[in-house]
């Protein structure tokens, strides 16, 4: 429901001054989302550009909720808030940290699969969201979380080293998975053993939406049946 004039006249501005208060919300998240990669914008961000000038108490809230509504109806795009949970793999004082990290939003956009394809998507990034998509199903196999050690096994096995600063295809490896914990698809934690300290990759907000472990399952699913099809043929 789009906030109403009655909502912003408490705040003792006209409709002008809340409409260009949006739009700046709007475009900064636009220019932002591209700037970044599709990096989380923090909610903090978007409040500073409202209090600069205006230090109303929640009247950042009214601005942000319009800006996200407007950015459906008009642009197509989910202006969807991630907020972090307690990592499982991290013990002790350290994991109070992710409790009290700021909201933060991705876009993602609204458009039928078939149409953001067919006339959105940049044919550029299809490397980089293969790289995603497998890191991910790699770490779900594992149960979710899995060890940097591991992980890089893993990505070896793939012809992907840590050590590959100019991958043909990906370029820096180590880049591109550093990548996906700024993008909140892996969380990356320090976790103390009688081992010593080990880093471990969880999957993050992004990675665990329905609509992405769905992918996953799928994908892993027509390996399998691959898989089951060339061993009758041998």
């Amino acid at each position: 429901m789009a906030s109403s004039l009655e909502d912003f006249s408490q705040f003792g501005i006209s409709k002008e001054e809340k409409d260009k208060l949006v739009a700046e919300v709007i475009r900064y998240v636009l220019f932002k989302n591209f700037q970044s990669s599709g990096c989380p914008i923090k909610r903090d961000e978007l409040t500073q550009l409202v209090t600069k000038n205006y230090r109303q108490r929640g009247l950042p809230s009214l601005v942000i909720n319009e800006a996200r509504e407007k950015l459906s109806s008009i642009f197509g795009y989910e202006m969807k808030e991630l907020q972090r949970a307690r990592p499982s793999t991290n013990q002790g004082p350290s994991s109070q940290q992710s409790l009290v990290d700021a909201k933060s939003y991705v876009i993602i956009s609204q458009l039928p699969t078939e149409v953001y394809r067919k006339y959105v998507e940049d044919t550029k990034t299809f490397s980089s969201s293969g790289f995603t998509f497998a890191v991910i199903s790699i770490v779900h196999l594992a149960g979710g979380k899995i060890s940097e050690e591991h992980l890089w096994d893993q990505l070896k096995r793939m012809g992907l080293h840590d050590s590959d600063e100019r991958h043909p295809v990906f370029g820096n490896i180590k880049q591109q998975l550093e990548s996906l914990v700024q993008q909140r698809y892996l969380q990356k934690d320090k976790v103390n053993s009688v081992e010593g300290n080990t880093m471990v990759f969880e999957l993050a907000e992004r990675a665990l939406d329905d609509s992405v472990i769905e992918r996953v399952k799928e994908y892993i699913a027509q390996i399998m049946k691959k898989d089951d099809a060339s061993e009758e043929i041998d």
